[in-house]
Formats: structure tokens, sequence, C-alpha cells
């Protein structure tokens, strides 16, 4: 197991609250206050998990530069209350940003099939002939 440090595990804490808020206000018609606030929580939970140094080069590595300026233009245009086109625009910007880290995801979801409750789970919901 990895052990979190008390900053990192605050950052996961502010990092979870903002997905909550940004789906949430999403599902709120794109309620600008709450994506805003979301989008906040995510950025400042980021900056408690992996440090301020680390998220910058992140952020700023000459071949992600594209895609920290539509996210974070995305982030800006947000809290000017356009949370419509914010939104679309830290879409394109995340997908950019997170490409390479898609394909580890999807393997990670992809072997939770191998944990025994949740097979048989997935095997139930699969074998669900239901239409609806």
């Amino acid at each position: 197991m990895v052990s979190l440090t008390d900053f990192q595990r605050i950052g996961v804490g502010l990092v979870g609250f903002g997905i909550f808020f940004v789906l949430f206000g999403m599902l709120l018609y794109f309620d600008s206050v709450l994506l805003a606030f979301g989008n906040i929580l995510f950025l400042s939970g980021l900056v408690f998990i992996i440090g301020f140094r680390r998220t910058f080069t992140f952020f700023f590595q000459r071949p992600k530069l594209k895609g920290t300026s539509f996210f974070l233009g995305g982030v800006i245009i947000v809290l000017m209350r356009w949370p419509i086109l914010g939104m679309l625009l830290e879409a394109y910007g995340f997908i950019t940003l997170f490409r390479s880290f898609f394909p580890v995801a999807f393997g990670f979801f992809g072997s939770l099939v191998d944990i025994p409750v949740l097979s048989k789970l997935l095997q139930k919901v699969g074998d669900s002939s239901s239409m609806v």
C-alpha cells in the first residue's frame, strides 16, 4: 500500500471534491459558480498531491503547452461566467494534457475484473437482458 503524507491526503480530498463540484455543476445546467469552485479545488488538490514545482513543470512542459493553454483558458472562461464554452475548452485541454495517462487508467479498470466480488457483479450486470 502506498503511504501518503498529510498534505497528499488533503490533496486527494480536494481533488475528489473538485471533481464532485464540476460534475454537480454540469448536472445543474452548467452552473458557473459550482464549476469554478470545482476547478479551483481540483487544481489546488493537484498542487497538494504532487507539489507546486512538479505541478508547474507538468503543466508547462513544451509538448503540453497546447493542452495547458486550453485547460487554463477554459478555467478562466468559466470564472468569467461563460460555463459551456469554458468547459468545452477545459475538456479539450484535459484530454490533450492527460492523453498519455489514459491507457494506464483503462488498464487499471480492466484489472478490476480480476477481483472476485466485482467480477461476479459485472457478470450479473452483463447477463441482464432487460432493455430498461
